[in-house]
């Protein structure tokens, strides 16, 4: 049997969640591969709003968020003959983005009800530069408010979630230690996220901090 190989029951449902331009798609394509050169069978549900936006040339009003993060959570509802679930987002993303966008917190109810399907859920950092990417980015401020919202929110309704840095195979590297223990040597935070400092969703905060954890890991 292949390294890595996960015999196919009820696939292991991964939720790899973050804001804008923080490496999410990157790390569940780097994630597919990884566990389809060893033989699974890996599904993804890819991000919804980005089909969405492609398909009406615009972001969506408050009105349009619900049918959205429904789609998105039918998309990893449905699939069931797979060895892993990768969600390139989920509910709760739209549910963030309604909240910190329109003022409107009324989908968390639905969408932490489906983040609770989730054997993992993986917090992509804010290590890597913002680039702009069309109609659906806003920005470094609001990718930042959108990365504290998250973390607040996940801590709050004890979510359990990982960090994930780096650039490449080291964040492959950082999701492999959490999802297959042992598989890396890369620290993570793990599960719920403990506030170092009030700035704690500044990017350059955050590169220290991955910085500093390698820097002991190394000693």
């Amino acid at each position: 049997m292949p390294p890595g190989y996960r015999p196919m029951a009820q696939p292991l449902k991964i939720a790899v969640l973050g804001a804008e331009c923080s490496g999410k798609s990157s790390l569940v394509t780097a994630l597919q591969a990884h566990w389809q050169a060893r033989g699974a069978t890996v599904v993804v549900a890819q991000e919804m709003l980005r089909q969405w936006c492609d398909q009406h040339k615009r972001t969506p009003m408050a009105h349009e968020q619900k049918a959205i993060a429904q789609a998105q959570a039918q998309l990893a509802e449905n699939t069931t003959d797979a060895d892993y679930l990768l969600a390139d987002t989920s509910p709760l993303m739209t549910a963030i983005y309604s909240d910190v966008l329109f003022q409107d917190p009324s989908l968390y109810p639905f969408a932490l009800s489906h983040q609770r399907i989730y054997q993992h859920t993986l917090v992509a950092g804010l290590d890597l530069p913002w680039q702009a990417d069309g109609i659906q980015r806003d920005g470094p401020a609001m990718r930042e408010r959108v990365d504290a919202r998250l973390r607040e929110v996940l801590q709050r309704e004890g979510v359990g979630f990982s960090m994930v840095y780096g650039q490449g195979p080291q964040r492959l590297a950082g999701a492999l230690a959490v999802l297959e223990p042992g598989a890396s040597t890369v620290p993570q935070t793990r599960s719920k996220w403990r506030w170092l400092c009030d700035k704690c969703s500044d990017a350059d905060c955050e590169h220290r901090l991955f910085s500093d954890l390698q820097a002991t890991a190394m000693r």
